[in-house]
């Protein structure tokens, strides 16, 4: 990320942490189910639920999350994880990967948008921010966006404004946070990615509040 860059991540999160507590007050924006019992068999998809260690749940503040690796019939793994924010007016607020995964030993090669199909949802497309990750020989494509009161959003600065928009115009600054990541080359492990989002998308919305 370039200085300017930075520099104007820094501002927005200064402006809207400022905001936040200026308008701050009570939310009870819940999921609509609890992520607890977000399926485990997705279309072809088995997954197998895994947890961090309390440490990382403590950084995180996630009042609801789920984190599963996924094996194709063919034995292709995508890894799926959900957080789930009532509230970021009292500093609890979502963690961009683009700062997580270096201090983590993954050197971030590309940063892009990409576009994804989804049908019946969304004009059946969407945009996401996919990274390329390397640490020695390991790689991996991960896909993430911010679920934001009804919008997908793949930009941080963007995220950062919408929550501010939101909490006064809405009183609301609930939101989730999704990541997909797959390993191996570059095109292989993004079509496995595209696949497992078409099946995950309508889920979602039976679990992140609109």
């Amino acid at each position: 990320m370039s200085l300017k860059h930075s520099i104007i991540a820094s501002a927005l999160m200064i402006f809207a942490m400022l905001a936040l507590q200026y308008f701050s007050h009570s939310e009870e924006i819940h999921p609509n189910k609890p992520f607890s019992g977000f399926p485990k068999q997705i279309g072809q998809w088995s997954g197998k639920q895994m947890f961090f260690d309390k440490k990382i749940y403590d950084v995180l503040g996630v009042d609801d999350s789920f984190l599963a690796n996924y094996a194709a019939p063919n034995g292709k793994i995508v890894q799926l994880y959900i957080g789930f924010y009532q509230s970021q007016r009292e500093g609890d607020m979502i963690h961009s990967p683009k700062n997580c995964m270096p201090g983590a030993g993954w050197n971030i090669v590309q940063t892009s948008i990409e576009e994804l199909d989804t049908p019946g949802l969304y004009s059946g497309k969407i945009s996401v921010i996919k990274l390329l990750l390397e640490k020695g020989n390991q790689k991996q494509v991960m896909l993430y966006w911010f679920h934001s009161r009804g919008r997908i959003i793949a930009s941080e600065y963007l995220q950062k404004v919408y929550l501010v928009i939101d909490s006064i115009t809405r009183h609301r600054t609930d939101e989730s946070f999704v990541r997909l990541i797959a390993y191996g080359e570059e095109a292989e492990a993004l079509n496995n990615l595209k696949d497992f989002t078409k099946l995950l998308m309508p889920l979602l919305h039976e679990y992140i509040p609109s």
